[in-house]
Protein backbone atom coordinates (compact mmCIF):
# COMPACT_ATOMS: atom_id res chain seq x y z
CA UNK A 1 0.00 0.00 0.00
CA UNK A 2 0.82 3.51 -0.16
CA UNK A 3 2.03 4.89 3.16
CA UNK A 4 1.85 8.39 2.68
CA UNK A 5 -1.29 8.17 0.48
CA UNK A 6 -2.67 6.89 3.96
CA UNK A 7 -1.55 9.11 5.82
CA UNK A 8 -3.42 11.70 4.36
CA UNK A 9 -6.62 10.04 3.97
CA UNK A 10 -6.71 11.02 7.60
CA UNK A 11 -6.77 14.48 7.34
CA UNK A 12 -10.46 16.09 8.01
CA UNK A 13 -12.43 16.43 5.09
CA UNK A 14 -12.57 20.20 4.98
CA UNK A 15 -8.61 20.16 4.61
CA UNK A 16 -9.20 17.83 1.85
CA UNK A 17 -8.58 18.51 -2.41
CA UNK A 18 -11.88 17.62 -3.40
CA UNK A 19 -14.77 18.73 -4.87
CA UNK A 20 -17.35 20.00 -2.09
CA UNK A 21 -20.84 21.45 -2.61
CA UNK A 22 -21.14 25.04 -1.88
CA UNK A 23 -24.32 25.71 -0.19
CA UNK A 24 -26.99 28.53 -0.24
CA UNK A 25 -28.50 29.91 2.84
CA UNK A 26 -31.75 28.59 3.02
CA UNK A 27 -34.91 31.34 3.71
CA UNK A 28 -38.81 30.52 3.88
CA UNK A 29 -41.20 31.21 1.03
CA UNK A 30 -41.12 34.56 -0.33
CA UNK A 31 -37.73 35.33 0.44
CA UNK A 32 -34.41 35.89 -2.33
CA UNK A 33 -32.95 32.52 -0.63
CA UNK A 34 -35.94 30.49 -1.24
CA UNK A 35 -36.15 31.67 -4.80
CA UNK A 36 -32.15 30.86 -5.48
CA UNK A 37 -32.41 26.99 -5.91
CA UNK A 38 -35.28 27.55 -8.29
CA UNK A 39 -33.31 29.55 -10.52
CA UNK A 40 -30.31 27.56 -10.09
CA UNK A 41 -32.24 24.70 -11.69
CA UNK A 42 -33.78 26.74 -13.95
CA UNK A 43 -30.01 27.44 -15.46
CA UNK A 44 -29.64 23.48 -15.42
CA UNK A 45 -32.88 23.08 -17.52
CA UNK A 46 -31.59 25.41 -19.65
CA UNK A 47 -28.99 23.36 -20.41
CA UNK A 48 -25.96 25.71 -19.34
CA UNK A 49 -23.16 24.10 -18.16
CA UNK A 50 -22.20 22.71 -14.53
CA UNK A 51 -19.22 25.13 -14.37
CA UNK A 52 -21.59 28.09 -14.93
CA UNK A 53 -24.05 26.97 -12.49
CA UNK A 54 -21.75 26.62 -9.86
CA UNK A 55 -19.72 29.84 -10.93
CA UNK A 56 -23.60 31.53 -10.42
CA UNK A 57 -24.38 29.47 -7.36
CA UNK A 58 -20.85 30.77 -5.59
CA UNK A 59 -22.19 34.52 -6.48
CA UNK A 60 -25.58 33.76 -5.40
CA UNK A 61 -24.15 32.48 -1.97
CA UNK A 62 -21.88 36.02 -1.58
CA UNK A 63 -24.51 38.26 -2.11
CA UNK A 64 -27.64 35.66 -0.29
CA UNK A 65 -25.34 36.81 2.92
CA UNK A 66 -24.65 39.73 2.25
CA UNK A 67 -28.66 40.87 2.08
CA UNK A 68 -28.93 38.58 5.38
CA UNK A 69 -26.76 40.61 7.83
CA UNK A 70 -28.68 43.65 6.65
CA UNK A 71 -32.02 41.97 7.20
CA UNK A 72 -33.16 42.15 3.40
CA UNK A 73 -34.21 39.20 2.52
CA UNK A 74 -37.49 39.34 1.00
CA UNK A 75 -37.57 39.25 -2.59
CA UNK A 76 -39.54 42.59 -2.82
CA UNK A 77 -37.34 44.33 -0.52
CA UNK A 78 -34.53 44.91 -2.99
CA UNK A 79 -33.83 48.54 -4.91
CA UNK A 80 -31.56 49.90 -6.88
CA UNK A 81 -30.08 51.43 -4.04
CA UNK A 82 -29.47 48.26 -2.34
CA UNK A 83 -27.65 46.77 -5.29
CA UNK A 84 -25.31 50.13 -6.21
CA UNK A 85 -24.48 49.20 -2.32
CA UNK A 86 -23.95 45.75 -2.79
CA UNK A 87 -21.29 46.51 -5.59
CA UNK A 88 -19.50 49.20 -3.98
CA UNK A 89 -19.17 46.26 -1.08
CA UNK A 90 -17.51 44.13 -3.89
CA UNK A 91 -15.40 46.76 -4.77
CA UNK A 92 -14.08 47.52 -1.32
CA UNK A 93 -13.47 43.86 -0.80
CA UNK A 94 -10.47 42.26 0.80
CA UNK A 95 -9.25 38.62 -0.55
CA UNK A 96 -6.86 37.13 2.42
CA UNK A 97 -3.66 37.86 0.61
CA UNK A 98 -5.21 42.06 0.90
CA UNK A 99 -5.63 42.36 -2.42
CA UNK A 100 -9.00 43.70 -4.13
CA UNK A 101 -11.59 41.40 -6.18
CA UNK A 102 -10.29 41.12 -10.12
CA UNK A 103 -12.71 43.59 -12.38
CA UNK A 104 -13.79 40.27 -13.96
CA UNK A 105 -14.92 38.66 -10.67
CA UNK A 106 -16.76 41.80 -9.82
CA UNK A 107 -18.46 41.48 -12.97
CA UNK A 108 -19.62 38.08 -12.58
CA UNK A 109 -20.75 38.74 -9.16
CA UNK A 110 -22.85 41.50 -10.52
CA UNK A 111 -23.77 39.75 -14.02
CA UNK A 112 -25.00 36.83 -11.60
CA UNK A 113 -27.41 39.16 -9.32
CA UNK A 114 -28.51 40.80 -12.70
CA UNK A 115 -29.53 37.18 -14.30
CA UNK A 116 -31.13 36.28 -11.70
CA UNK A 117 -33.61 39.28 -10.72
CA UNK A 118 -34.50 39.10 -14.90
CA UNK A 119 -35.47 35.74 -13.80
CA UNK A 120 -37.46 36.61 -10.15
CA UNK A 121 -39.01 39.46 -12.57
CA UNK A 122 -40.01 36.85 -15.92
CA UNK A 123 -41.32 34.23 -13.36
CA UNK A 124 -43.53 37.28 -11.01
CA UNK A 125 -41.54 36.47 -8.49
CA UNK A 126 -41.03 40.44 -8.10
CA UNK A 127 -42.94 43.28 -9.90
CA UNK A 128 -39.86 45.26 -11.39
CA UNK A 129 -36.55 44.81 -11.78
CA UNK A 130 -33.98 46.17 -9.35
CA UNK A 131 -31.04 45.52 -11.48
CA UNK A 132 -32.15 46.20 -14.78
CA UNK A 133 -30.03 49.43 -14.85
CA UNK A 134 -27.44 48.53 -12.59
CA UNK A 135 -24.01 49.21 -14.63
CA UNK A 136 -21.15 46.45 -15.02
CA UNK A 137 -17.42 47.91 -13.53
CA UNK A 138 -15.93 48.27 -17.19
CA UNK A 139 -13.98 45.55 -18.52
CA UNK A 140 -10.45 45.70 -18.33
CA UNK A 141 -8.07 45.25 -21.36
CA UNK A 142 -4.62 44.66 -20.58
CA UNK A 143 -2.19 41.99 -22.48
CA UNK A 144 -1.85 38.36 -21.77
CA UNK A 145 0.45 37.38 -19.02
CA UNK A 146 4.38 36.95 -20.68
CA UNK A 147 4.72 33.09 -21.78
CA UNK A 148 7.27 30.86 -20.07
CA UNK A 149 10.81 29.83 -22.11
CA UNK A 150 11.03 26.22 -22.88
CA UNK A 151 13.47 26.32 -20.75
CA UNK A 152 11.44 27.71 -17.97
CA UNK A 153 8.49 24.99 -18.74
CA UNK A 154 11.55 22.81 -18.04
CA UNK A 155 12.69 24.20 -14.67
CA UNK A 156 8.40 23.68 -13.64
CA UNK A 157 8.16 20.38 -15.37
CA UNK A 158 11.24 18.96 -13.28
CA UNK A 159 10.08 20.17 -9.80
CA UNK A 160 7.67 16.93 -8.44
CA UNK A 161 9.42 14.35 -7.46
CA UNK A 162 8.74 11.44 -9.64
CA UNK A 163 10.42 9.12 -6.72
CA UNK A 164 7.16 9.59 -4.98
CA UNK A 165 3.65 8.39 -6.81
CA UNK A 166 1.84 11.99 -5.90
CA UNK A 167 4.83 13.13 -7.67
CA UNK A 168 4.36 11.26 -10.82
CA UNK A 169 0.93 12.54 -10.89
CA UNK A 170 1.66 15.66 -10.35
CA UNK A 171 4.14 15.73 -13.04
CA UNK A 172 1.46 14.20 -15.19
CA UNK A 173 -0.90 16.96 -14.29
CA UNK A 174 1.32 19.61 -15.62
CA UNK A 175 2.71 17.65 -18.97
CA UNK A 176 -0.68 17.81 -19.69
CA UNK A 177 -2.07 21.39 -19.17
CA UNK A 178 1.52 22.54 -21.17
CA UNK A 179 0.49 19.39 -23.95
CA UNK A 180 -2.59 20.03 -24.99
CA UNK A 181 -3.86 23.61 -23.67
CA UNK A 182 -6.44 22.77 -21.82
CA UNK A 183 -8.62 24.46 -18.73
CA UNK A 184 -8.27 23.80 -15.54
CA UNK A 185 -11.94 22.67 -15.44
CA UNK A 186 -11.52 20.28 -18.60
CA UNK A 187 -8.85 18.55 -17.17
CA UNK A 188 -10.64 17.80 -13.49
CA UNK A 189 -13.82 16.72 -15.41
CA UNK A 190 -11.48 14.40 -17.67
CA UNK A 191 -12.89 10.44 -17.23
CA UNK A 192 -10.71 7.43 -17.71
CA UNK A 193 -12.84 6.63 -20.42
CA UNK A 194 -11.82 9.89 -22.66
CA UNK A 195 -8.20 8.79 -22.85
CA UNK A 196 -7.43 7.23 -26.73
CA UNK A 197 -3.65 5.76 -25.90
CA UNK A 198 -3.90 4.09 -29.34
CA UNK A 199 -4.53 7.45 -31.51
CA UNK A 200 -2.96 9.44 -28.64
CA UNK A 201 -5.88 11.69 -28.26
CA UNK A 202 -7.81 12.81 -25.38
CA UNK A 203 -12.04 13.89 -25.57
CA UNK A 204 -12.37 16.99 -23.73
CA UNK A 205 -16.56 16.90 -22.91
CA UNK A 206 -18.41 19.29 -22.02
CA UNK A 207 -15.62 22.46 -22.36
CA UNK A 208 -16.58 26.06 -21.70
CA UNK A 209 -19.63 26.80 -23.28
CA UNK A 210 -20.58 23.07 -23.12
CA UNK A 211 -18.79 22.35 -26.25
CA UNK A 212 -16.90 18.94 -26.87
CA UNK A 213 -13.62 18.81 -29.08
CA UNK A 214 -10.46 16.01 -29.32
CA UNK A 215 -6.65 17.54 -28.49
CA UNK A 216 -4.07 15.36 -29.48
CA UNK A 217 -1.20 14.19 -27.02
CA UNK A 218 2.61 14.41 -27.10
CA UNK A 219 4.38 11.08 -26.74
CA UNK A 220 5.97 12.19 -23.69
CA UNK A 221 3.15 13.59 -22.08
CA UNK A 222 1.28 9.84 -23.11
CA UNK A 223 4.58 8.41 -20.88
CA UNK A 224 3.28 10.08 -17.98
CA UNK A 225 -0.47 9.45 -18.60
CA UNK A 226 0.82 5.52 -18.82
CA UNK A 227 3.32 5.85 -15.87
CA UNK A 228 0.82 7.52 -13.52
CA UNK A 229 -2.63 4.91 -14.32
CA UNK A 230 -0.34 2.14 -14.05
CA UNK A 231 1.68 2.85 -11.09
CA UNK A 232 -0.33 5.92 -9.35
CA UNK A 233 -4.31 5.37 -10.04
CA UNK A 234 -4.83 2.15 -8.56
CA UNK A 235 -3.28 3.05 -5.31
CA UNK A 236 -5.11 6.24 -4.56
CA UNK A 237 -8.52 4.88 -5.19
CA UNK A 238 -11.20 3.88 -3.02
CA UNK A 239 -13.88 3.62 -5.06
CA UNK A 240 -13.34 1.03 -7.78
CA UNK A 241 -16.36 3.15 -9.62
CA UNK A 242 -14.78 6.34 -9.91
CA UNK A 243 -14.58 7.84 -13.22
CA UNK A 244 -12.34 10.97 -12.71
CA UNK A 245 -8.77 10.56 -14.22
CA UNK A 246 -6.85 12.82 -12.13
CA UNK A 247 -7.85 11.36 -8.06
CA UNK A 248 -6.87 13.12 -5.12
CA UNK A 249 -4.97 11.62 -2.22
CA UNK A 250 -8.54 10.49 -1.02
CA UNK A 251 -9.68 8.81 -4.10
CA UNK A 252 -11.59 11.83 -5.01
CA UNK A 253 -12.21 13.90 -7.96
CA UNK A 254 -10.06 17.28 -7.82
CA UNK A 255 -11.87 21.04 -7.18
CA UNK A 256 -10.29 23.12 -9.50
CA UNK A 257 -9.07 25.18 -7.32
CA UNK A 258 -6.74 22.91 -5.48
CA UNK A 259 -5.18 22.29 -9.14
CA UNK A 260 -4.54 25.79 -9.27
CA UNK A 261 -3.10 26.01 -5.44
CA UNK A 262 -0.92 22.87 -6.61
CA UNK A 263 0.32 24.41 -9.94
CA UNK A 264 1.01 27.69 -8.44
CA UNK A 265 3.05 26.32 -6.01
CA UNK A 266 4.99 24.25 -8.45
CA UNK A 267 6.29 27.24 -10.67
CA UNK A 268 6.97 29.44 -7.32
CA UNK A 269 9.72 26.13 -6.21
CA UNK A 270 10.86 26.89 -9.73
CA UNK A 271 12.19 30.16 -8.84
CA UNK A 272 11.83 31.37 -12.70
CA UNK A 273 10.90 34.80 -11.56
CA UNK A 274 7.27 34.55 -12.68
CA UNK A 275 4.09 34.20 -11.30
CA UNK A 276 1.43 31.88 -12.87
CA UNK A 277 -0.84 28.69 -12.51
CA UNK A 278 -2.70 26.64 -14.93
CA UNK A 279 -3.45 29.50 -17.43
CA UNK A 280 0.31 30.32 -17.91
CA UNK A 281 0.82 26.79 -19.03
CA UNK A 282 -2.15 26.70 -21.34
CA UNK A 283 -0.94 30.30 -22.97
CA UNK A 284 2.84 28.63 -23.34
CA UNK A 285 1.53 25.51 -25.36
CA UNK A 286 -0.43 27.99 -27.44
CA UNK A 287 2.79 30.30 -27.89
CA UNK A 288 5.04 27.38 -28.54
CA UNK A 289 2.90 26.10 -30.76
CA UNK A 290 2.57 29.14 -33.22
CA UNK A 291 6.42 30.12 -32.85
CA UNK A 292 6.88 26.17 -34.21
CA UNK A 293 5.10 27.33 -37.37
CA UNK A 294 1.73 25.55 -36.49
CA UNK A 295 -1.86 27.03 -38.27
CA UNK A 296 -3.46 29.78 -35.87
CA UNK A 297 -6.98 27.79 -36.78
CA UNK A 298 -5.38 25.08 -35.41
CA UNK A 299 -4.19 26.37 -32.28
CA UNK A 300 -7.96 27.59 -31.90
CA UNK A 301 -9.43 24.70 -32.47
CA UNK A 302 -6.85 23.18 -29.64
CA UNK A 303 -7.97 25.43 -27.19
CA UNK A 304 -11.52 25.62 -28.00
CA UNK A 305 -11.88 28.91 -28.37
CA UNK A 306 -14.81 29.70 -30.46
CA UNK A 307 -13.74 33.10 -31.70
CA UNK A 308 -10.23 33.41 -33.71
CA UNK A 309 -9.94 36.84 -32.48
CA UNK A 310 -9.54 34.94 -28.95
CA UNK A 311 -6.73 32.96 -30.02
Amino acid sequence: GYNASKRLRQRPTNKRGGNTAQELPQGAPGTLAHQAETYLENLAIRNYSENTIEGRRDGLKVFLHWIEERSLTESNSITKLHLESYQRYLWRWKKQNGKPLGISTQRSRLGTIKDYFAYLTKTNHIPANPASELELPRQEKRLPQQALTLTEIKSVLNIPDTSDPLGIRDRTILELFYSTGMRRSELTNLEITDLNQERQILQVLKGKGNKDRIVPISKRALHWLEKYLDQVRPQLLLNPHEKAFFVTSYGEKFNPDVISRMVSKVIKQADIGKPGSCHILRHSCATHMLEGGADIRFIQQLLGHEKLETT
